[in-house]
């Protein structure tokens, strides 16, 4: 097979005159350059250079070759640069997935520290529920996803970035605000929940496995935070989602006894498959972020 360098070798030779020119312009020694060339003349059966004291002219039949050379050489190099482009293309664009606690409350402050390092990168966040970012990050139409739901993660590796807390919310003039529920009571309760699929519901049905079927079931956090201000019947939310509404008095936390709603926010991608570029430049930036308790 006829080597490319060597093929430079030739058409340098050709430009310059000169075989110890050519070698220079490649960086390689002269002896080096001539052994190479020998072995292009051999590979082709073909005498392509003449070899003086006054310097190296190409043959007939290595002006012929030489001409042939540079067309590969040529589309050698737009191909080199046209996966260059689209390397460059593909690392300015970094396509992610998460769950709507993560999406609404931390994802943007993540997404925002990368940037002011990497202006150029066009980053397109996705919000869904935690099982469809699963289902995502497995088919390969993001790069990286963001779930809150609590059980294993087929098929996924997974990293800690975040921990949250789910709290039973009520409007301030619910019974339970000033009569505390017990786990029975909140299982018995018709509550407004996200739909399934979502982690939140996900840690819910965990936490309270045999309670009684919902009033209200909706497929966003606001809707569900809308629905009990609004006094349809309690909620248990992420207290990143209730923060403003807590602390505005539109909501208040009701705490129940012997109720774990803790939960930990992972990042996803597919299993066996190591981060490079900015998707892992992101994770890296929302695992420091978490460690600072931002």
């Amino acid at each position: 097979m006829t080597d490319l360098e060597s093929l430079r070798l030739l058409v340098l030779v050709g430009e310059l005159g000169s075989l110890g020119r050519a070698a220079r312009e490649l960086g390689i020694a002269q002896p080096s350059a001539s052994k190479r060339l020998a072995t292009l003349e051999r590979g082709l059966g073909l005498a392509l250079v003449d070899r003086g004291r006054r310097g190296s002219a190409l043959t007939p039949a290595g002006v012929v070759v030489t001409e042939r050379a540079r067309v590969v050489l040529d589309e050698l190099d737009r191909l080199t640069e046209s996966a260059r482009a689209l390397r460059s293309a593909q690392q300015a664009e970094l396509r992610v997935a998460a769950s709507m606690t993560v999406a609404e409350h931390l994802a943007p402050g993540w997404i925002g520290e990368l940037r002011r390092t990497r202006p150029e990168l066009h980053v397109g966040l996705r919000v869904t529920n935690s099982e469809t970012v699963g289902r995502l990050v497995r088919e390969g139409s993001v790069d990286l996803g963001f779930v809150e739901t609590p059980g294993p993660l087929d098929g996924l590796s997974t990293r800690k970035v975040a921990v949250d807390r789910l709290a039973v919310v009520v409007p301030p003039g619910h019974r339970w605000v000033r009569r505390r529920p017990t786990t029975r009571d909140l299982a018995a309760t018709p509550l407004v929940v996200r739909e399934r699929g979502s982690g939140t519901r996900d840690t819910l049905d965990r936490a309270l496995p045999n309670a009684c079927p919902p009033a209200l079931e909706l497929g966003s956090t606001t809707a569900v935070r809308g629905a009990v201000v609004a006094g349809v019947a309690p909620a248990v939310l992420s207290v990143l989602a209730v923060a403003l509404d807590l602390a505005d008095g539109r909501l208040v936390e009701v705490p129940v006894e012997g109720l774990d709603l803790r939960r930990v926010l992972r990042a996803v991608w597919p299993a066996g498959r190591r981060l490079v570029g900015p998707a892992a430049e992101l994770l890296a930036v929302a695992v420091r972020r978490s460690s600072m308790g931002a």
